[in-house]
């Protein structure tokens, strides 16, 4: 099934993003490595720039296929960007795509 983990970014997170990006990476990595597949995956911009170091971050969304809600949650709970700061509040939510057609 697929689910939604919506990330809000903690204030003055930029350094721990960068700090963080390569584990976060890896971390993504282990969704197919578990069987699932990542639909999207991606930061959310705090402004309308194609520049993203004007736009800035504030938070990531990933659409994924995971075994269970509570296999999200782990994977959310150990996420890399969640544990180093990044991330100040997570949700983890089932989705069911429509458009397009799975």
């Amino acid at each position: 099934m697929l689910y939604i983990i919506m990330a809000y970014d903690a204030p003055n997170s930029e350094e721990p993003r960068r700090t963080a990006h390569a584990p976060h990476m890896a971390h993504l990595d282990k969704i197919a490595a578990a069987g699932g597949k990542i639909v999207l995956a991606g930061p959310c911009l705090a402004k309308d720039s194609p520049d993203r170091q004007i736009a800035g971050f504030f938070g990531s969304l990933i659409v994924a296929e995971f075994a269970s809600l509570a296999a999200a949650q782990e994977w959310s709970d150990t996420d890399p960007f969640l544990t180093a700061g990044v991330f100040e509040k997570v949700i983890v939510k089932p989705f069911r795509q429509v458009i397009p057609q799975p």
